[in-house]
C-alpha cells in the first residue's frame, strides 16, 4: 500500500517520523521508523533514510506500508544457494520476494539479501540484477560478482545464449505434447500484458513434462525475455498458469511458475548451471494431482541437476 501525503506549514520544521506521524495518524512513530530505515519513504521522488530530517513546507511524502511480516530480515539460507564461484552466485528466489529494491523497499527484497551475502563474504561489489523473475515466480536467479562477470552474462542473454527452463501447473491438458508460441507481446493497461499488434517479438518452446488429474506441468522454453512472456503465452493458448489470477487462471496459493534451471558458459567457456527445487506449495499440488517431481541433488563443483 502507498500512501502520500504533502507537509504543511504545521509540519515544517520537524523531524521525518514526527511530522509523518502527524500526516499519517494511522501508523505509529515506530512503524514509521522502521519504514524509513527500510527503504520505504520517498521526499521529492529520492529515498530518504535519515528519520532525523528536517521537513521544509510543501515536501511530499511518499511511504511504502508492507505487511507486518514483510518487515523481516531476508538473509540467504544454505539451501538457497545453488552455485557459487568467484564471478557468479545462483540462488533459489523464493516466490512472494521482490527480487530487486522498489522505491518503497529496499531490505527484504532478493537484491539486498545477495548484497549481505556478499558483505559476509568480504566483498563489496553490489548485487548486480542483471535479470529477473515475477514477484510470484520462484526459481534460479543469477548474480554476477563483478562487472566483468556481469557484462558477460548479460551479453549471453541478449544474444539467446542463456538456457532458461521454467515450470508451470495449468488446468486441463494442452493439444499436443510439444507446440512453439510466436506471438507479439506488448503492454495492454497498467500491470498487463497480452499478445497484440505492434509488439515485441516473443517466442517460448513449450512441452509436457507430466500431466495428473485435472492438471499438467509444462515445460517452457522462452527464447526472447518478454515481461509475462511465459504467463502471456500460455493464457494465449487457452492454459493460464494456477494462481495466476492476473492472466484468468484459477486461484492457488502461489503463481505456479518456477525457474527450473539456467545454463550458459563463463568467459572461459565453462557451464555453469543451477537447477532450483520446487517449494513445498509447488509440491504439494503436483502430488494431490499425482504429478511425480524429480529431486534435485547437487553434483559436482557446487551445480545442481536431476
Amino acid at each position: 500500500m502507498i500512501l502520500t501525503a504533502r507537509v504543511t506549514a504545521v509540519q515544517a520544521g520537524m523531524r521525518l517520523d514526527d511530522g509523518a506521524a502527524r500526516l499519517f495518524p494511522g501508523l505509529s512513530k515506530s512503524r514509521i521508523r522502521k519504514i524509513i530505515d527500510w527503504g520505504g519513504c520517498s521526499i521529492a521522488g529520492t529515498m530518504v533514510r535519515v528519520a532525523s530530517r528536517t521537513l521544509a513546507e510543501h515536501d511530499e511524502i511518499v511511504l511504502g506500508v508492507m505487511e507486518p511480516d514483510e518487515y523481516r530480515e531476508r538473509l540467504l539460507a544454505r539451501d538457497e544457494i545453488l552455485y557459487d564461484d568467484r564471478d557468479y552466485l545462483a540462488v533459489n528466489k523464493a516466490a512472494g520476494l521482490n527480487c530487486q529494491r522498489t522505491p518503497y523497499q529496499l531490505k527484504g527484497t532478493v537484491e539486498h539479501a545477495v548484497t549481505l551475502y556478499f558483505r559476509a563474504a568480504g566483498s563489496h561489489e553490489p548485487a548486480r540484477v542483471v535479470h529477473r523473475l515475477d514477484r510470484g515466480t520462484s526459481g534460479v536467479m543469477v548474480f554476477p560478482k563483478n562487472r566483468r562477470a556481469a557484462a558477460h552474462f548479460s551479453a549471453a542473454l541478449q544474444r539467446g545464449a542463456v538456457e532458461k527452463i521454467y515450470w508451470a501447473l495449468v488446468a486441463g491438458a494442452p493439444d499436443a505434447d510439444q507446440w512453439t508460441v510466436n506471438a507479439p507481446i506488448a503492454k495492454i493497461d497498467r500491470a498487463r500484458y497480452g499478445v497484440a499488434l505492434p509488439g515485441k517479438d516473443a517466442q517460448t518452446l513449450f512441452r509436457v513434462r507430466a500431466s495428473g488429474v485435472g492438471l499438467t506441468l509444462v515445460e517452457a522454453r522462452p527464447l526472447t525475455g518478454r515481461t509475462h512472456q511465459i504467463r502471456v503465452h500460455l493464457a494465449h493458448c487457452g492454459l493460464p498458469i494456477l494462481g495466476d489470477t492476473v492472466y484468468g487462471g484459477d486461484p492457488a496459493a502461489r503463481l505456479l511458475l518456477h525457474c527450473r534451471s539456467m545454463t550458459f558458459a563463463n568467459a572461459a567457456g565453462r557451464t555453469i548451471s543451477a537447477t532450483a527445487p520446487v517449494d513445498r506449495d509447488f509440491a504439494a499440488c503436483c502430488a494431490a494431482a499425482g504429478i511425480p517431481l524429480p529431486v534435485a541433488r547437487p553434483a559436482a563443483g557446487g551445480l545442481a541437476s536431476d
